[in-house]
């Protein structure tokens, strides 16, 4: 029997791509759930099923003998009312339903920036904007990752369950997709599964809501809720500076959502 069963929803996206490598440990089993089958098999170590996070039954089947969830499952961009909150709210709901009634001990919900995404860049203190700060979510995406957040102190209040919500600013291979303001947001790929092993191991950490950061130097998020809970980042989006040097910054950069403050993403005005 294996010492830990990890459960990662949204096995075949982004986050769940760069971390799942780097989240095999000796005595840990990793099971694997996404909407498609995955592109890389489950190989040793791993398991895997395919299925909707909103499906009562598959999620059921997933959290059985599981420790601890991570729930990267769902919309990572802005889409209609409908399926944002059918994906990202009820799903994320019945994962944690599920979890609860199979008994499993922790959950790690992937919320994001944009659940603050109207919060002035300016408001960032000594340390950046602490990890706590109230919601200003800034597209429905926002909205939705809000809700998860709410839901998962709902879990922890009633059932007593540990869940840690992570305010993922941006994880990709390097920032340079998102220009300027990548290099504050970025959480590198090595940093997130650090912070992902240090979810796992903190002590009865109850309900926690963290940022998902690189030590950036031009980091505007709070990194002390993190490291209290075990996380050391050693990477720092600043190496990639002199790339983006002439790269203007794009529109909405006073906020912390970013373009997604703005009037480009055209959703709300359907024909």
């Amino acid at each position: 029997m294996p010492d830990e069963r990890l459960l990662i929803t949204g096995a075949g996206g982004m986050v769940a791509g760069l971390v799942r490598e780097r989240m095999r440990r000796r005595g840990r089993v990793v099971r694997l759930v996404d909407i498609k089958p995955l592109e890389t098999p489950a190989g040793d170590g791993e398991e895997s099923l395919t299925g909707d996070v909103t499906d009562r039954a598959l999620m059921a089947r997933a959290c059985e003998g599981v420790d601890t969830v991570i729930h990267l499952g769902g919309l990572s961009r802005e889409s209609s009312w409908e399926q944002t909150s059918l994906v990202n709210i009820t799903g994320t709901q019945v994962v944690l339903q599920a979890a609860q009634e199979a008994g499993v001990r922790r959950v790690v919900l992937a919320s994001s920036n944009h659940a603050v995404g109207f919060r002035r860049v300016d408001e960032a203190g000594a340390d950046g904007i602490p990890a706590d700060t109230t919601t200003r979510p800034d597209t429905f995406y926002g909205v939705s990752k809000a809700a998860i957040e709410a839901l998962g102190s709902l879990y922890h209040s009633r059932f007593g369950m540990d869940v840690i919500v992570i305010r993922i600013g941006s994880c990709f291979p390097d920032p340079l997709p998102l220009g300027p303001r990548g290099l504050g947001t970025w959480l590198s790929p090595d940093d997130a599964a650090r912070l992902f092993e240090a979810c796992l191991s903190a002590e009865s950490p109850g309900y926690q809501v963290i940022w998902g950061v690189s030590d950036n130097t031009r980091r505007i998020y709070s990194l002390t809720e993190a490291r209290a809970l075990g996380y050391e980042p050693q990477d720092n989006a600043e190496v990639y500076a002199d790339r983006l040097a002439d790269v203007p910054e794009s529109p909405g950069s006073e906020y912390v959502g970013g373009g997604f403050t703005t009037a480009l993403l055209g959703i709300y005005n359907p024909p």
